[in-house]
């Protein structure tokens, strides 16, 4: 019995540690010295450029970007940070998304 359970905590082991360790399908990041449209249009141009990015809003009231992945595929978050960075912002928060981009977009404009 005893081998049975740490036979089957192995596989689990080995199937957990085969996945990619950031593969995630949303991000939202906290993003400090966004303060115009000019400033949103160049993030949004930037990570919209990823392969992976199915959708990018910016929040400029918030201060907030999100990210989408396309359908089976996933976002790499070092990538996304550093894509901010080199436009000039500094993300100081990064956090993964439980919703759709447009979802997080239409509760913007309701909020205004």
């Amino acid at each position: 019995m005893k081998r049975i359970v740490i036979t089957s905590l192995l596989a689990t082991a080995v199937a957990l540690a085969a996945l990619p360790a950031q593969a995630v399908t949303g991000v939202k990041a906290t993003v400090n010295g966004m303060v115009c449209a000019f400033c949103a249009q160049g993030i949004e141009k930037r990570l919209s450029n990823l392969p992976a990015t199915k959708a990018v809003f910016v929040d400029l009231k918030h201060k907030t970007v999100a990210v989408e992945a396309k359908d089976g595929q996933a976002l790499d978050e070092k990538k996304i940070t550093a894509e901010i960075n080199d436009a000039g912002y500094d993300v100081v928060k990064l956090e993964t998304l439980d919703q759709p981009v447009a979802d997080i977009k239409a509760a913007a404009k309701v909020g205004k």
